[in-house]
């Protein structure tokens, strides 16, 4: 077979163009197109000046810096410094920054001043494709992950660890001042950094132990102080931080489906169960319609939630934190109440009265209780209760009335039915940011900056969302379809 002539040394017989290299449907052109679309407000919003001042140097337009931020994002590229690599050695960085070069400082001053204001793309996101109307609003799926913290868990110390390394900073701080002093040779010149850098612990420590002043077991990362000990995968332990989000599935006019991220957030508890109702609210506002059912996992179960979804109008479909407790065949749910007498009947005709007032975990309970002498003589005795002495107790909650109805709705056909979408819903979303796009961990360090950096991951995961859609339409012949509203939106490539 003959092979093909191959020089390192050949000319182009034309000048070349980079829009030439780059597909009619690569995702570059598409995260061209959504800047672009920017309005002058949206920019103002950001607080990003697009016109420029008339003295100084010329500077980058802030089209090519956020163009190349959001598509290095969605690609997993999020490091200045490999930003920098990428608009010098990549067609696609050097078509979006219009074969300019910015380095790494550049991209960083940019991304520094703007990345709080950026949260407010995944916003236009959302809404450009509920426009689209790429977006089925009647389901939705809110879960949670844990995303490494850039910060080591060797520097995670609790109020004696953190004592304990205060008195080896102030040892060295004194020998540091005491050679100082001295001017001992060659190694005096190096004594101020190293003496700066010493001081600088002492205090993030100083500030660390006000933190945990009141509580003994409360644990502080040196390195990211908002950061906390977490259980990731496979029951590994580190700093880490709680990313939460709403996820709906979307569809275009062509068939192609996707995933979209209608709210992200960021918190420092590694418990679900507060973030509910703030990532619902969170995800009604961006889209403007409530969900007619949101898909839970059981870690966001909680009496607390299932009243306030209620009281809202909200339809949650979730499993009980603990489901195995709910076959047993003396679980509080068969014991029958009684208004009347404020007692209940257990499932072998005994009652349960009113005794008093507890508080368990924060919360109020009242405390009903049968009798030692009772439960003792009862044939259940040692499978309902082994208290032998008191007799088997109910502790009910203000709670208890959401619970048993959210109980009942779990056991229907529809709420089977619907919970088994929320694997395939949101899970995905999850997979594709920690390995496709890269982020595993955190590149920036304290709770607000961590916030922002997962907004604009969720903005990357929803324009790779738009991208596909796009993409299909401008590659495969158009079929008849519902048609779309003219005062609908739609992106075009960026020329």
């Amino acid at each position: 077979m003959p092979q093909r002539e191959m020089s390192r040394e050949q000319a182009w017989m034309l000048p070349s163009s980079l829009d030439d290299m780059l597909a009619a449907e690569h995702p570059a052109r598409f995260a061209a197109a959504f800047v672009d679309g920017l309005s002058r407000r949206e920019w103002r919003e950001m607080g990003v000046e697009v016109d420029g001042g008339w003295m100084g140097a010329p500077s980058y337009h802030p089209r090519a810096l956020l163009g190349v931020w959001i598509y290095g994002f969605m690609t997993g590229v999020r490091s200045s410094r490999k930003l920098e690599t990428a608009c010098r050695e990549q067609i696609p960085f050097l078509w979006l920054s219009g074969r300019q070069c910015p380095d790494h400082n550049t991209l960083w001053r940019f991304y520094k001043g703007n990345r709080l204001e950026m949260r407010k793309l995944l916003k236009r996101t959302v809404k450009t494709a509920v426009n689209l109307d790429l977006v089925e609003l009647a389901v939705q799926a809110v879960d949670g992950s844990k995303v490494w913290a850039n910060a080591s868990g060797d520097r995670t110390l609790d109020k004696a660890g953190l004592r304990r390394l205060l008195e080896r900073v102030d040892k060295a701080i004194e020998d540091l001042e005491a050679q100082n002093e001295e001017g001992e040779g060659a190694g005096a010149a190096r004594m101020p950094r190293e003496l700066s850098e010493q001081k600088e612990l002492r205090e993030r420590v100083r500030r660390a132990m006000r933190e945990v002043e009141d509580d003994e077991a409360r644990q502080v990362n040196l390195t990211d102080e908002d950061a906390r000990l977490m259980k990731g995968r496979g029951r590994i332990i580190g700093p880490a931080y709680n990313v939460q989000v709403v996820v709906s599935p979307t569809e275009s006019e062509r068939g192609v489906r996707g995933m979209m991220i209608t709210a992200a957030e960021v918190t420092d508890d590694p418990n679900d169960a507060f973030q509910l109702a703030p990532m619902v609210e969170a995800a009604e506002e961006a889209t403007g319609v409530q969900a007619e059912v949101t898909l839970a996992d059981a870690g966001y179960h909680s009496g607390s939630n299932l009243a306030e979804s209620e009281a809202r109008g909200w339809r949650v479909v979730m499993p009980e934190s603990q489901q195995r407790a709910l076959s047993h065949s003396y679980h509080k749910d068969r014991f029958i109440y009684d208004a009347e007498s404020d007692s209940y009947l257990c499932p072998q005709g005994e009652r349960l009265r009113f005794t008093r007032m507890k508080v368990t975990r924060g919360t109020p309970m009242r405390l009903y209780r049968a009798g030692g002498r009772v439960c003792r003589a009862c044939p259940a005795f040692g499978v309902c209760t082994t208290d032998g002495r008191h007799g088997r107790a109910l502790e009910v909650g203000p709670y208890e009335e959401a619970l048993r109805r959210h109980r009942e709705l779990m056991l229907t056909d529809g709420a089977r039915e619907r919970y088994r979408r929320r694997m395939g819903l949101v899970e995905p979303a999850f997979g594709i940011i920690k390995e496709r796009m890269a982020a595993r961990r955190f590149l920036l360090r304290g709770l607000r900056n961590v916030a922002a950096e997962w907004s604009l991951l969720a903005v990357a995961f929803n324009l790779r969302t738009l991208w596909r859609a796009w993409a299909d339409r401008i590659t495969r012949p158009r079929r008849p379809s519902r048609a779309v509203p003219s005062n609908q939106p739609v992106l075009q490539p960026a020329t």
